[in-house]
């Protein structure tokens, strides 16, 4: 028999048809001897049959989910092909299930994660335990991303979750512990205004280099002196739109967040900085 070398984008294909773990389309394509559809069959055979004729489905609802431990916060995004299946209790357990799964495992990558023992059921695989649920619910359900937080007493964590947890945010602040209030003022902020960049050092060189050429071209023609200005200008007016610490604060806007933080810090008599700031929107 002619064999067909397994390479990595033939896994990952595998992987994107079958929602199934790396390791396990590694293995079936090994077995298959790289023909992808017998590959299929072998793990349809194992028992994900349901989840392989569904998981052509574009998923494009679902949660994000959250769960924490005493020194974890654990985000989860899970989706699913209709809105209707995100209401159902079954999903629900499932999602909340799987974070707290997250939580307390501190799974190194997702793909670790899939292949990892389910704790309530250890004879199934995480993702073993997802095809199940994919043929309860007749629908394809896929965990597409997960990130985990570390607590510690230097920093706080806030999460705010919208409309349902299709849109979920989450700061973390340095300055100690007990902040949680104005870090979660902050992520409810960030789940309206959308920032892309915690700072302008932080905006990619390319973005910059981008949007400066856009700002010359709009003023072409002008003085060199001149154009510098406005392109000056022009750049500042972006940062101020992409970068959370320029945006104007959603609860008062005659403060940016930068001195909502360095307000808040003066009253309290010690520094606050935020660290980090997530924005998880589903399919986005």
């Amino acid at each position: 028999m002619t064999s067909a070398k397994v390479t990595p984008e033939m896994v990952k294909e595998l992987r994107e048809r079958t929602g199934v773990g790396m390791g396990k389309c590694k293995e079936a394509l090994d077995q298959a001897h790289g023909d992808m559809e017998k590959a299929i069959d072998l793990l349809r055979k194992s028992g994900m049959a349901s989840a392989v004729k569904k998981e052509g489905r574009e998923t494009k609802e679902g949660l994000v989910v959250s769960a924490e431990t005493k020194d974890t916060l654990a985000l989860v995004e899970i989706n699913v092909e209709t809105d209707f299946v995100v209401q159902n209790d079954r999903f629900k357990q499932f999602a909340n299930d799987i974070a707290k799964e997250v939580a307390e495992t501190k799974p190194a990558s997702l793909e670790a994660f899939l292949e990892q023992k389910f704790s309530k059921d250890p004879s199934l695989t995480i993702d073993q335990h997802r095809a199940i649920v994919v043929q309860s619910l007749g629908e394809h359900v896929k965990i597409r991303r997960l990130q985990l937080f570390p607590k510690s007493s230097s920093h706080s964590l806030a999460i705010y979750s919208h409309m349902g947890g299709k849109i979920v945010t989450l700061v973390e602040m340095d300055g100690g512990a007990g902040q949680e209030a104005l870090a979660r003022d902050i992520a409810m902020h960030i789940a309206a205004e959308s920032p892309d960049f915690l700072r302008p050092e932080e905006v990619p060189a390319d973005v910059k280099a981008r949007e400066e050429e856009i700002a010359r071209g709009q003023v072409a023609g002008k003085p060199a002196a001149i154009m510098d200005k406005i392109v000056e200008g022009k750049l500042k007016a972006f940062y101020d739109q992409v970068c959370l610490l320029r945006q104007k604060f959603v609860k008062d806007n005659a403060i940016t967040i930068e001195e909502l933080v360095a307000k808040e810090g003066h009253r309290l008599g010690k520094p606050l900085a935020i660290r980090r700031f997530v924005r998880w929107q589903i399919g986005a």
